[in-house]
């Protein structure tokens, strides 16, 4: 079985070459996947897994613009279409310097299981620039935003392509977006989400990711007669995913001891309350302000440069972005007692730490399964511009939860070993994979 899988693998990277970001995706998934392929003939004759690591589409496009002193400046733009079988492509806009095309292929793919793990009919898709909005007036974001749609326009549409936001992508800028396909097509329809509420978004869509990972993990733990109530939690990131996950922890019972931004972290012994991470969704959201204020604000040790993972914890959220949480921390997290990490960001543990983490039998659930909770409102999100109607605030969150739930009995019906220890990677992609491939298999070769 092993060289099945490096069969397969030496095929993808030789396409792929120099791809490190997608050929990591494809890798995790392959361990698992090859083998249950290879026990189902149908899957294995029919090349579902060599067909699908190949994007249906990928555009890849200049944006132009005019900077506030009159400068020209020159982005690029992609949109990766990576499967349609279960339904139009779903998945965010990433705007940062770091955006490639490795880095979307990888984030697509992941996708495409994540939207299938949801249960609601949306196949897998990414996008973005390297446009960088840190630092950038309203006026900088409008142009740029307009110049990027009026390409992507003619590949996206409520029935073809639905992109969210993600990294540098808020509710701002899915406004510009909008409102320039609107202007383009003449059309108000839902071809965004992460829209604001005033004009077809859904409640809880901002705080679903966090949500929905705070959720998840809640099942993992009861699962194993458990719950957050006086857990030491550690997070990394400052932005929306982490700001909700605290929100949701502190709410929960759990202390969370740290947040961090690109500069270093924070450490609270004493706990992050509401309080406190109300003034911290100020400083990010509003000020705009580093996350080492924080510390000096409320006496708290800021530590720059560096990661929280040594930090003794019950359970560690990553947050932040991909490649966050090496070996090394890994290692750390288990010998000072952790036993759940569950994944915010998207690939944010490297190969080398999910093996810690698998060794160690501690609990790991990967983000394609964790952080599910922000595409899964936006699934609800089209259901209600669909029907031109809005739920109310509850509804949609318990609808969360409820997904969730079935994600979590997903992962582990397929991920269950016979010693009864749930391995929620194996079963997240497995879990993913089955409903993807029997849709291919049923609409042939295509």
């Amino acid at each position: 079985m092993t060289g099945d899988i490096s069969q397969f693998l030496e095929k993808v990277r030789t396409r792929n070459a120099g791809e490190k970001e997608f050929l990591q995706a494809v890798t995790e998934v392959a361990e698992s996947i090859v083998p249950f392929v290879n026990s189902v003939p149908e899957y294995r004759d029919a090349k579902i897994l060599e067909r699908i690591v190949e994007p249906e589409r990928v555009i890849i496009f200049r944006v132009p613009w005019l900077n506030d002193k009159g400068e020209v400046e020159v982005n690029r733009g992609f949109r990766v279409q990576m499967n349609s079988s279960i339904g139009p492509y779903k998945g965010g806009l990433r705007f940062h310097p770091s955006v490639t095309l490795s880095v979307l292929k990888f984030l697509a793919f992941e996708q495409v299981f994540k939207n299938s793990l949801t249960g609601l009919p949306m196949g897998g898709g990414k996008g973005g620039s390297d446009f960088d909005p840190k630092g950038r007036s309203d006026n900088e974001v409008m142009k740029f935003c307009q110049s990027f749609m009026t390409e992507l326009y003619r590949h996206v549409g409520a029935d073809i392509d639905i992109p969210a936001g993600d990294i540098g992508v808020g509710k701002r800028e899915i406004g510009y977006l909008f409102g320039q396909y609107k202007r383009i097509k003449g059309e108000f329809n839902g071809v965004l989400t992460g829209k604001g509420y005033e004009w077809g978004g859904s409640l809880i869509r901002p705080e679903a990711t966090g949500y929905g990972l705070v959720y998840f993990a809640e099942e993992i733990l009861k699962t194993n007669g458990d719950s957050l109530v006086g857990k030491k939690v550690v997070i990394s990131g400052s932005g929306n995913v982490a700001q909700y996950a605290a929100e949701k922890c502190i709410s929960r019972g759990a202390m969370v001891l740290t947040m961090s931004d690109s500069e270093g972290f924070i450490y609270d012994p004493s706990g992050i309350d509401q309080e406190k991470l109300d003034y911290i969704i100020r400083l990010k959201n509003v000020e705009r302000k580093r996350i080492k204020e924080y510390a000096n604000k409320y006496k708290c040790e800021f530590v720059p440069g560096e990661r929280p993972w040594g930090i003794k914890c019950d359970i560690a959220l990553p947050n932040a972005t991909q490649n966050e949480l090496d070996g090394n921390d890994a290692m750390l997290l288990v010998k000072n007692g952790c036993t759940c990490v569950a994944e915010g960001a998207n690939m944010p543990c490297t190969p080398e730490a999910v093996s810690v983490f698998h060794k160690a039998r501690i609990f790991y659930a990967p983000g394609k399964a964790a952080n599910a909770g922000g595409v899964a409102v936006s699934g609800l999100e089209m259901s209600q511009n669909s029907q031109r109607y809005s739920w109310t605030r509850d509804e949609v969150d318990n609808k969360l939860k409820d997904i969730m739930r079935e994600i979590h009995k997903i992962c582990v019906r397929y991920g269950r070993e016979k010693d009864g220890h749930i391995n929620y990677e194996k079963g997240a992609n497995i879990g993913g994979f089955v409903k993807v491939a029997d849709a291919m298999l049923a609409q042939g070769v295509v």
